[in-house]
């Protein structure tokens, strides 16, 4: 079973502590996938990497452009 990992500044990485939780279904009890558990530096990175695409060229952006998926 392949672990989750967070999505920070495009890409993928593991959570800052390698933790994971496990992701249980409730009608049979059976774990199915396992989710990174994040941590307070993982919140840093996000909002920091938050940050530098608000003040980027996605801040400066249209809501019509951003809806596009625009990649200016």
């Amino acid at each position: 079973m392949e672990n989750a990992k967070h999505f920070i500044d495009n890409q993928w990485v593991v959570a800052s502590n390698s933790e994971t939780i496990p992701v249980v279904d409730p009608s049979d009890g059976q774990i199915f996938a396992q989710i990174a558990r994040g941590t307070p530096a993982d919140i840093d990175r996000v909002v920091s990497a938050a940050r530098a695409a608000y003040d980027g060229a996605w801040g400066a952006m249209s809501a019509a452009a951003f809806s596009r998926g625009c990649r200016c």
